[in-house]
């Protein structure tokens, strides 16, 4: 793929507190967003705390370009209900991968993101090393909807032959 910089391995962990949809509950999953590309998780039956743990793979080619998450009810006769959305601002993390680290100890925390108005972080994020690898997991308030939040975690690979984050300017 041209202009790819890496990737970005997304794994949607767990919603919790969301809204019910259904009569008490919801059948909750997660339409994920970025430019063209698009995913989804598993739809988790009767439940306003779900638990995913998938891991989703989307291709970078802007920095810029954020990550939605769209949380989603699944109704079989009626259209899918709109539970929130939150958006994954990824250069703070890309910028720690930039820095081009390595064996560093396990649980070191490379840079910390607070939650502000320019974020959907519901508390403190961190970049952070774990197995071997730069990671930031992030509670996300979602948008649009009176409550729910949503923990996600992003990690990056490198791809052979392509561009990298050597070039890019934040």
């Amino acid at each position: 793929m041209e202009n790819v910089l890496g990737l970005i391995k997304l794994r949607i962990k767990k919603g919790s507190n969301l809204k019910a949809c259904d009569t008490r509950t919801s059948d909750p999953y997660v339409f994920v967003t970025m430019a063209e590309q698009q995913l989804r998780t598993s739809v988790a039956k009767d439940t306003l705390n779900p638990e995913w743990n998938e891991e989703l793979t989307l291709y970078v080619k802007d920095v810029n370009i954020p990550i939605l998450l769209t949380v989603t009810d699944k109704d079989t006769f009626t259209p899918d209900d709109n539970m929130g959305d939150a958006e994954i601002d990824l250069k703070p993390y890309l910028q720690c991968v930039k820095m081009g680290l390595r064996d560093m100890a396990e649980g070191h925390i490379v840079k910390q993101i607070q939650p502000d108005r320019t974020n959907c972080l519901a508390e403190g994020s961190n970049c952070m090393w774990k197995n071997d690898k730069l990671i930031q997991e992030m509670t996300l308030r979602l948008r649009n909807v009176k409550h729910g939040e949503i923990t996600v975690e992003i990690g990056w690979v490198t791809l052979p032959d392509s561009k990298g984050l050597s070039q890019v300017q934040f």
